[in-house]
Parts: C-alpha cells; sequence; structure tokens
C-alpha cells in the first residue's frame, strides 16, 4: 500500500485541481455549457491518446530499449567468444570427421554480406556432424572448462540474459558439458559407451555454438569493423589463423 499511495494521493490531487478550475471557469464566465462542451471534446480524445501513448509511442520506446539492451548483451557474447567459445569450436571441430568440409561454410571474411552469412546460418541448422571424442584430447578440454568456471557462472548470473534465450542455452550447454567432463576422475579409461554420451553433448554445445558465433559475427560487421577484422583474422574455422595483418 505504501508503494502505491503516493500515486493515489496525485490522481486525487490531480482530480480535485480539474474541479477546482472548472468551478473556477463556471462563477468567472456562468457558461456551463461552453464547460461541458469541451470536457465531452476532451474525453472523446481519450481513446486517441491511448491509442499513440500506449500502442505506438511506448511499443517504439520499448523495441529501442530492447535494441539497446541486446547490443550490451552482445558485449557478453563477446566475451564469452573471446574466453571460451573459440578453444571450444576449435576442440569440437577437431572431433569432427569431416571438418573440412564443415569449415569451408564458415570461412568468413571482410567482404561478407547478409546473404552469406544467412547461408552459413542455413547450414549451421541443419547440418548434422559426427563427434569422435577419441579425436580430441578430452583431458585438456576438461581442464580448460575447469578453469572457466567461475567465468560461466559470472555469465549465468546476469539478469538481462532472459532477453537473450539462445545464448543463455548456449552457456548452459557450455556449462553442462563442464560438469559433465568434471565428474569423471579418469578420462583416458572411459567405455564406449560413455564416450558416446560425452560426443552427445559436445555435439549440443557445437551446433549452438556454430549459431551464436554467425550471429555475432554478423553484428562485428555491422556495428564494430575494426573488431571484426580480428575476428576474421582468428577464425577458429581456419587452420591457418593468424591475427598478422599480411595484406
Amino acid at each position: 500500500m505504501k508503494k502505491f499511495s503516493w500515486r493515489i494521493w496525485i490522481g486525487i490531487l490531480l482530480v480535485s485541481l480539474s474541479i477546482f478550475f472548472y468551478v473556477v471557469h463556471y462563477f468567472i464566465f456562468r457558461d456551463s455549457h461552453h464547460i461541458f462542451v469541451f470536457m465531452l471534446h476532451d474525453i472523446a480524445f481519450v481513446p486517441l491518446e491511448v491509442l499513440f501513448v500506449t500502442l505506438i509511442i511506448e511499443r517504439l520506446l520499448h523495441h529501442r530499449e530492447k535494441q539497446s539492451l541486446l547490443k550490451k548483451l552482445n558485449m557478453l557474447v563477446g566475451a564469452f567468444f573471446s574466453e571460451v567459445g573459440k578453444y571450444l569450436i576449435s576442440y569440437c571441430s577437431q572431433c569432427t570427421g569431416n571438418h573440412a568440409v564443415i569449415s569451408r561454410h564458415f570461412h568468413i571474411s571482410t567482404d561478407w554480406t547478409d546473404s552469406d552469412f544467412a547461408s552459413a546460418h542455413g547450414y549451421a541448422a541443419g547440418f548434422d556432424p559426427s563427434i569422435e571424442c577419441t579425436a580430441g584430447d578430452l583431458e585438456a578440454l576438461r581442464d580448460f572448462l575447469v578453469t572457466k568456471r567461475g567465468f560461466l557462472l559470472a555469465l549465468l548470473k546476469n539478469p538481462n540474459l532472459l532477453e537473450h534465450e539462445s545464448f543463455t542455452n548456449l552457456l548452459w550447454a557450455t556449462f553442462h558439458l563442464s560438469e559433465e567432463l568434471e565428474a569423471r576422475e579418469d578420462i583416458d579409461g572411459l567405455p564406449e559407451s560413455d564416450l558416446r554420451h560425452l560426443a552427445g553433448d559436445i555435439k549440443r554445445a557445437y551446433g549452438q555454438l556454430i549459431m551464436q558465433w554467425l550471429d555475432y559475427m554478423k553484428h562485428l560487421k555491422h556495428d564494430y569493423p575494426y573488431l571484426y577484422s580480428l575476428s576474421v583474422r582468428t577464425n577458429p574455422f581456419r587452420k591457418d589463423a593468424s591475427p598478422v595483418v599480411t595484406k
């Protein structure tokens, strides 16, 4: 009640002021007809005010606020790929039997257009990679993800992630993979059935990684071309990736 009491008092004050000025108007001009004509005119305009304020202006403001929030969230996405994502993409790519075929679709260059990103996004949404855990170093992956646990937890605590569901799902997939690997003391002695289970966890994270990485790269191209240039040069899908500018 305390939270809304001041609003109630303001409402009473405003209504009282309106009545007061109508009374003053009547005693000065003695024209009730004029008062009720303009009162009805004002009341008739209220639905239009509701239309403009709540359905149009408020929606435009909400859209701008959401766009601003998504730009801030992209900073978190960028931090994730710098700290964890790029390494995880490289590792997952090593575990695929058709790495050369897959990577060709993600050799992003500085002259990529929106249609190129759309094409790569469509391929990523439809491809089904075959993950072979033994092709990579599971113990090294476990140790890496364990060192990044605090970073992942800090990202998950951010309340603004509710506005970015797909990235939240990626964080959970990555965090789950970290927990699965950490729970196993002897990585080298795992049975084939458990390796297949871990392959499923890696595959889940890999698919979401690629989708989010493409969206992030597209964002950089449009809004931060200097960061986009570095990200292109350090593309985790390129074996010859290097931050050194050669031409």
